[in-house]
Order: structure tokens, then sequence, then C-alpha cells
């Protein structure tokens, strides 16, 4: 017997859950199909345990520079074991915590694989569902190049699956997810090196960002190698060989990271029974109001191929049911001037336009402040870690259409200031906001 829902969302990540949940606090039927643990990619082996390691490699940070304080600290070692153990532990309470707020929420969950029977059918396990609307949030999964030995390293995925530290790592990829992870292996003690297919990290931030990451990771001990493009992969009993498309060769190694990217998890949908059309990279485009080719099938977060970050993903999923259960006409979400963080050491902070990107829409009509400094934090240390923020500005207000920093704290002074750009803040705006001293962050409304 086919069941009928005035709404089934596939996938029970963040996105599928935040619009199931607040379509049905409108008065909606729905329900969410999952295969796996609930909250996603970002729960389980993203943003969340991510930042758990993160603090972690922090942490090693932070005792490292008590002695500049007068502390008689000294490391005894660190147990990745029981860190994995702890972690584990907290994810899976936030699993049971998304399933009670379903039931809260009488969101059913269906539990199985969903494929396309048709633009309305879903079929799960040899059980078909039908709906008034379908939302695909299936999000995505890491990517492994079609080269000899890949099955040989792990992604993303296989990180937060390690039981015990590895001594030795190679980190493939340019990225946000390969900056991240090779900052919390090094900064756990493994001797860590990060190759590059061409010559730089983060090209999709503005260039300032990268090439300050670069140099903090170098001096925390990172080795980069540049201009690599991995052929294939070798295990030896001295570990694992990367070998690139010039010859040089990486390792040995005892774990070799692939982080080169993300593929759209939509291999097992039937998309083409739906009618549902996909790009060349097999993602599911989608317009301003996240609907697809298909009238009543809509789609959001990382299958769409689309600013690939858990809040977007909640925010879309939100305003798509405020639209189609609240009655908020129009309501979408705009995809411009969205702030992001990444979990380096010290920490990235970015919303809005790179210096690049300002000069290509404004012309020349540009302008550009820059401060870099040693926080007040590294005064007594003999080894400093600086901060380097940039704002951009454009128009004859001198609207601030970028901001950019690295340097510790930058992940939480961000968000103020990300609401202050979004509102269209001027640069005299900015200057006339009386600065809170002694703090970094002052130093985004003193510069001249």
């Amino acid at each position: 017997m086919t069941r009928h829902f005035d709404l089934l969302v596939i996938g029970g990540g963040s996105g599928g859950l935040a619009h199931a949940q607040r379509a049905a606090e409108y008065g909606a039927r729905a329900a969410v199909i999952e295969n796996g643990p609930l909250g996603g990619t970002c729960v389980n082996v993203g943003c969340v345990p991510k930042k758990v390691m993160w603090y972690a490699a922090h942490h090693h940070h932070q005792v490292e520079q008590a002695a500049d304080f007068g502390f008689a600290v000294e490391l005894q070692g660190h147990d990745w074991s029981a860190l994995k153990t702890r972690r584990d532990a907290y994810i899976e309470r936030l699993n049971g915590i998304y399933e009670s707020n379903l039931g809260r929420r009488d969101v059913a969950l269906l539990r199985g694989t969903a494929s396309f029977v048709d633009d309305r059918t879903i079929a799960i396990d040899g059980e078909t569902y039908t709906a008034e609307r379908i939302v695909i949030a299936t999000g995505g999964y890491p990517s492994v190049p079609s080269i000899p030995g890949a099955e040989l390293g792990i992604t993303s995925d296989g990180f937060f699956e390690l039981a015990e530290r590895p001594d030795r790592v190679a980190v493939v990829g340019s990225g946000y997810i390969s900056v991240e992870l090779a900052g919390v292996l090094n900064g756990l003690g493994a001797e860590t090196q990060v190759l590059l297919r061409k010559d730089a990290i983060l090209r999709d931030f503005d260039p300032m960002l990268g090439s300050e990451a670069r140099a903090a990771m170098e001096a925390a001990g990172v080795v980069f190698a540049t201009g690599f493009v991995p052929v294939s992969v070798t295990k030896s009993a001295a570990g694992l060989v990367v070998t690139a498309a010039d010859g040089r060769t990486a390792g040995p190694v005892d774990t070799v990271l692939w982080a080169i990217g993300r593929s759209p998890n939509v291999d097992a949908l039937n998309l083409a029974a739906a009618g549902v059309a996909t790009d060349d990279n097999g993602f599911v485009p989608v317009d301003d109001f996240q609907a697809t080719n298909v009238s009543h099938i809509f789609a959001l977060g990382d299958v769409t191929g689309r600013a690939a970050l858990t809040p977007v993903a909640i925010a879309a999923g939100r305003r798509l049911a405020d639209r189609l259960y609240g009655g908020m006409a129009g309501r979408h979400l705009e995809y411009r001037c969205i702030p992001t963080v990444v979990f380096t050491h010290p920490p990235i902070g970015t919303v809005g336009l790179s210096e690049e990107e300002a000069r290509a829409e404004y012309g020349e009509d540009v302008k550009v402040y820059q401060s870099r400094f040693n926080p007040m934090q590294y005064a007594l240390s003999e080894t400093k870690v600086p901060t380097t923020m940039k704002l951009v500005t454009a128009g004859d207000d001198a609207r601030v259409v970028g901001c950019h920093i690295i340097g510790d704290g930058a992940d939480e002074i961000l968000q103020g200031f990300a609401v202050a750009i979004r509102m269209g803040a001027t640069k005299k705006q900015f200057d006339d906001t009386v600065a809170i001293h002694p703090t970094s962050a002052e130093e985004l409304v003193t510069m001249r």
C-alpha cells in the first residue's frame, strides 16, 4: 500500500531536516528519508567533528604558549583514541537529538535508500510513497581520483574513522578541507605534507588569505609541494608513496588523504525516472527558488553545487518552506554575501567580494584597506602568529563589499561584521564605530 504525504524530503542532513521541520510547523504532513545517521555530512563527518579536532590542535598550541605567561606546563603526549571515543559519543548524542526533534514536530522518518519511480513516487526498499512536493537534499561525498592505487588512500570520511593518529601524512588538495585537516594533523604531532596540483591554496578566496594561511602553516611545520599532479599510489614496507606526473614522489607516509573536492550524492536516486535534470558534474541545478526543472521537485544544499555550507542549506530549506507552506511569496535565499570560516590555525573569516572580484565588478571604483599586526596574545612570546585583515570598498560612498581576516578569533569576529556588510555599511560607518580596546577586532574600525 502506497503512503501519501504533502512533502517528501530525500536526505536527513542539515538542509533537509530544516526544511521538513519548518514545513511541518506550518501544518504540512512531511517525511524525511535517510539511509544513514541523521545530521548528514556536517554532523557526522564534517564541520562538527572537524571543529572538535580543531579544538584539540588549538589546545596543543595554547599549552605551548602557556609558558609565556608564567605557567610551568609540559605536554605529556596526546591520546587520539580517547579523543575519538569522546567525539564519537558526542556525535551519537546529536543523532538522537535530531531524531527526537523530528518526533516532536510529527515528521515521519523513513529509513532506507530512496529511488524515484516517477515524478511523484519514491520507492524505499520495496515500499512506495507519493507526495505533492519532493525535495532532494542528499548532499555529496568526497571525490577520489581515478588513478592506480587511489584506494590505498582515505578521504575526509576516513579521517574520522582513524583509530590512531598516523605519524606521516600526505594530504592531497588545495581547498578548505585539505588545509583544515592538514592543520589538525600537524597540530597533533603528525609529519604533514600537502600536495598541490597548482601553486596556491584556497584559490577560491581572496589571495591574501591563501598566502597568509600557507605562511602560517609552513611556520608550524607543514611542508608543501606545488605542481604535484598525482598519477599513482603504491605501497611498500616503508609506507605509501604518491608519484606525480613529472616523476617526483611524496612519501613514504602512513596515510594519504584525498581532499580534492566533493561529488553530488545522486547515483541511487534514479533522477531520470522523474525527469530531473543534472549538470555535467551530476549536480541538480536549481533556480533562485530552489526549483528544479520539474515544477514540484526542489533541491537544496550540497547536491545543487551551490555554496556547500551547512548554514546555507539550512537557510535555503527554511526559506523554501516559508514560501511553499508559510504564505511568504517570493521568500528565497540570496546566495550573495555569504560569510564563511576556514578552520585553519589561525582561522580564516571571509565575507563578500575578494579584491579581484570587486575590481571585476566595480572597475577602478574600488579601494582596499589592509592591516597586518601581531595580536596582543603574542606580546610576551618569541614566536608570533600574525593577523591580517583586508577591507574592500566600492562606490562613491565607499560601501564595504568584502571583509577578509586571518588570525586568532577571526571565526568569532566575522559574524557581527557580516551583519554590517549585509546591511550595506560604508567605510565611514566603520570608522565612526568606537573601537573596543585592546582587541584584534578593533583594527577593522581603525584602518586608514
